[in-house]
């Protein structure tokens, strides 16, 4: 079994689940910082989105969980700021994301769908290093079975349902890296390639988790999934048809812009 926590000095705990959750934080920005300099935007627009952002996903995270969770929880109520113990929800995290992108890019003018198309590939990675600090607490994973790559988890050989996902997103880096470089490919795009794709695997891993959370007699994650692969199949159709979709993923070259006439007001109400 592992050990949930990596070190220990003096009263401080280190556990695997925050190291591999900050190590995804600072991969996926250095990779997002590389192409918000290819687009020409400052950077430090993205080190204060991501401030803002990451903060607040965790805690929707976390209360999407919680809530979601809550008759362990109403009996524990110490438990549930204990976020080092695991149990975070990814679509709480990208839903409290998503919207607080949304509002930060419109306050300083700077387009959404871009910031989007920039992140998507970050994200994906960072769910594929995070879903291994599952491993380490040994949660998030499937029913019982005897296939040859069954790890024992919870005293019983099961489905790696953690390591499937890990798997699929980053084969989903991979894809959304090509997928941006495509001259087809316009702005907003890859950010719905991300939505399908990620939705797509968890729909049929959620399916193998013995964890998830209910809405009735359907599992919460599937729904949601359903939910945001037809809301980019129909978002991606009405930008086309509307015209929205006008400017590529990605510039065919490094926009030379000085950086400068790209500053913005970082303060944010």
């Amino acid at each position: 079994m592992p050990d949930p926590i990596a070190f220990q000095i003096g009263p401080i705990t280190v556990h695997w689940y925050g190291i591999l959750i900050s190590s995804a934080l600072l991969i996926g920005t250095l990779l997002a910082q590389r192409e918000t300099v290819r687009h020409g935007i400052d950077p430090d627009f993205l080190y204060n989105l991501v401030l803002w952002a990451v903060p607040l996903a965790l805690i929707g995270a976390r209360v999407y969980y919680v809530v979601f969770n809550w008759q362990y929880y109403q009996n524990d109520p110490s438990e549930v700021i204990a976020i080092w113990h695991g149990g975070i929800a990814i679509y709480g995290a990208l839903l409290t994301a998503f919207t607080v992108g949304w509002f930060y890019t419109r306050k300083h003018g700077v387009s959404f769908w871009q910031m989007a198309d920039i992140a998507a590939p970050s994200l994906i990675l960072g769910q594929a290093i995070g879903r291994w600090g599952n491993f380490f607490n040994q949660e998030a994973y499937g029913y019982p079975t005897n296939l040859p790559w069954a790890m024992m988890i919870a005293g019983e050989m099961r489905h790696p349902t953690f390591l499937y996902e890990s798997l699929w997103d980053f084969s989903g880096f991979l894809f959304l890296l090509w997928l941006r470089r495509r001259p087809t490919v316009r702005r907003g795009e890859v950010f719905l390639a991300y939505l399908v794709y990620y939705s797509t695997g968890r729909f049929f891993i959620e399916g193998l988790r013995m964890d998830s959370e209910m809405l009735g007699p359907f599992r919460l994650a599937q729904v949601i999934a359903v939910g945001l692969i037809l809301f980019s199949i129909g978002a991606y159709y009405y930008r086309r048809k509307k015209g929205y979709a006008d400017e590529p993923a990605s510039p065919a070259e490094p926009v030379q812009a000085e950086l400068k006439n790209n500053r913005y007001d970082d303060s944010y109400p």
